[in-house]
């Protein structure tokens, strides 16, 4: 039973729990074990708390001795990313130069995890301040992708930490961050499912940001089901947050008696010509999505090609000049002093803000603003459309281009349209590297996104393949 815990999923780790098959206190000594072996090879934590974890657990096996289970998520062992303030522990946001700094709160959104019983078994590492994609940490060391036995090959970014964990079953699910797809390029490349969630559904109060306009919070999850529980946890109004003020509340269906069929019969999904992907991608992540679209298809789903009227790569272009923008005006008192400890892409990133005009970033405002009203009033014919996660597969970290941002190519496009986004596995390549696939939503309806996501896993297994090398 041990040998299989560490990669069951949220769901089936509470209905042991609620059976009492087993306790939290064993569950969360086993992930601590692995952490403990596995870590100092795949680099996904930067902090464990091993003493409070036990705690936590012991207190939910009491709670629910006596009768007193908070809920599905009571005794369930979970990662956050380190820029997610948790009262009396470090957050450094991936940044050498932060060591030793402590938060005095916890994240609302953690805080909640917490209060539903959730025990946390450490900060994940994670991309310096959030802001790269390949999942590179020069001075913190870069995590592992657990999926290569032969090489380290890159583990995407910026929740890099957080979706190694996941995927090499040191943590039940994890919290990251996307303000260009920092959850869903790691959950790609890592073989594990992640939500994008629309920016203003779960508050930020407490986090780090890198870009207030775009910034978003996301579970990285193994299965869809696990991602919804932790979103509607996580999710809603909070004072500390304007941008929860306005925000609808989200609700899921976590039943599980839905015939995938009857779920997917009528789905309209649509889908946009290769002409129109900002960069070709590899065969096999073509034919995944060919497959893909076979599976939905074969159980109701209606899936139409569209005429795209949007422009990836600009969007892409766009997306990342508001977070220089923004992210320059957060780090400007310090990201110029040569003396910090700071990588030189990141900090090169984070500069070239600077240069970024008051009229240029107004323009690219107005333009974000009118691609999310386009969007919405596109899709209203579509429950989703589908596109690749990734144009590649993990590749060696010394194959890294840092002056080349390909892993965006299909993911910035979600913050710029301020959607919801799903990425779920749907494959692997011929090295047995993990392939995913995207469904992007309507703002806020990622309850819809998540029906489709799960009827999807009923009928196919990637989501419970485990990488050889752990």
């Amino acid at each position: 039973m041990g040998d299989n815990l560490p990669f069951a999923s949220i769901e089936a780790l509470s209905g042991k729990l609620e059976r009492g098959d087993i306790s939290s206190a064993h569950l969360t000594n086993l992930y601590l074990e692995r952490i403990d072996r596995l870590n100092p090879a795949l680099n996904a934590y930067v902090e464990v708390y091993h003493e409070a974890a036990l705690m936590q657990a012991r207190a939910s096996d009491q709670r629910r001795a006596h009768g007193y289970q908070i809920g599905p998520l009571d005794g369930i062992p979970l990662a956050v990313k380190d820029l997610c303030a948790i009262d009396g522990r470090g957050i450094a946001a991936g940044s050498k130069s932060w060591h030793g700094r402590r938060s005095e709160s916890t994240a609302t959104a953690i805080a909640r995890l917490i209060a539903a019983g959730a025990v946390i078994l450490g900060k994940t590492q994670m991309v310096e301040f959030a802001f790269g994609g390949w999942g590179t940490n020069p001075l913190l060391g870069t995590p592992r992708n657990p999926w290569s036995v032969s090489s380290h090959c890159i583990p995407g970014g910026s929740s890099s930490g957080s979706g190694v964990a996941v995927a090499a079953g040191l943590a039940a699910g994890a919290i990251g961050s996307d303000t260009g797809g920092s959850v869903r390029i790691p959950a790609t490349l890592n073989g594990i499912t992640g939500l994008k969630t629309t920016a203003g559904l779960i508050s930020l109060a407490g986090c780090c940001d890198l870009s207030k306009s775009l910034d978003s919070l996301g579970p990285m999850t193994r299965s869809v089901w696990d991602a919804a529980l932790l979103t509607q946890i996580m999710a809603g109004y909070d004072k500390l947050d304007p941008r929860t003020h306005h925000a609808p509340r989200v609700m899921f269906d976590l039943d599980d008696d839905e015939d995938p069929d009857d779920v997917l019969t009528g789905a309209v999904i649509g889908l946009i010509p290769p002409s129109s992907y900002p960069i070709e991608v590899s065969p096999e992540i073509a034919g995944a999505l060919d497959e893909m679209v076979s599976v939905l298809m074969e159980h109701g789903a209606t899936v139409i090609e569209q005429e795209f009227p949007f422009d990836f790569h600009e969007m892409m272009l766009l997306n990342g000049k508001i977070i220089s923008a923004e992210a320059y005006a957060l780090h400007r008192s310090y990201i110029h002093d040569e003396s910090l400890e700071i990588g030189p892409w990141v900090r090169r990133r984070i500069m070239s803000g600077r240069d970024i005009s008051a009229a240029e970033y107004i323009d690219a405002m107005a333009a974000h603003n009118n691609a999310k009203r386009a969007w919405a009033a596109w899709m209203r014919g579509m429950d989703a459309l589908l596109v690749p996660g990734t144009p590649i597969v993990a590749c060696p970290l010394e194959q890294v281009d840092e002056s080349e941002t390909p892993l965006a190519a299909f993911t910035r496009a979600g913050n710029f349209l301020g959607t919801s986004v799903l990425a779920v596995p749907a494959g692997f390549d011929g090295a047995s590297m993990p392939i995913g696939m995207q469904l992007y939503g309507k703002p806020f309806e990622e309850p819809l996104l998540v029906r489709i996501g799960r009827a999807y896993q009923r009928v196919s297994d990637w989501h419970r393949r485990v990488p050889a090398m752990v």
